[in-house]
């Protein structure tokens, strides 16, 4: 659904700043470092190729070829995405013999792909 546009009726009629509710959001504000942090992982989610490797690791862990046979593009492209994936900590992967699985990081991963999928379809 495209976003509504802003019209005079969302705005205040009269200018008038709420000192307690600007200090209370103030002091509720995340660290500089975290949200350059998650603005960085946002940027890295923002490839529908990489959105279908979350969405493929959210149900099982895969190897390389695999993910590429899931998400239709080349092995070399997925090994790619997956390697600055892991960079910023979205994947992680492990080892059998000589096959590497991956997975992602944490389940932190898959909700965030879960909520933004959610609001989208909404």
């Amino acid at each position: 659904m495209p976003p509504t546009p802003l019209t005079d009726d969302a705005l205040c009629d009269v200018r008038m700043v709420h000192d307690d509710a600007v200090a209370a959001a103030r002091d509720a504000r995340a660290e500089d470092r975290d949200l350059a942090h998650l603005a960085d992982t946002f940027q890295m989610l923002a490839s529908p190729t990489r959105l279908r490797i979350v969405e493929a690791l959210a149900e099982r862990d895969l190897c390389v070829c695999d993910l590429s046979a899931v998400v239709e593009v080349s092995e070399s492209a997925v090994s790619h995405h997956l390697r600055q994936m892991r960079q910023m900590r979205i994947v992680r992967f492990r080892k059998e013999g000589r096959m590497a699985y991956y997975r992602l990081d944490d389940d932190h991963v898959a909700q965030l792909f879960r909520l933004g999928l959610d609001h989208v379809r909404e």
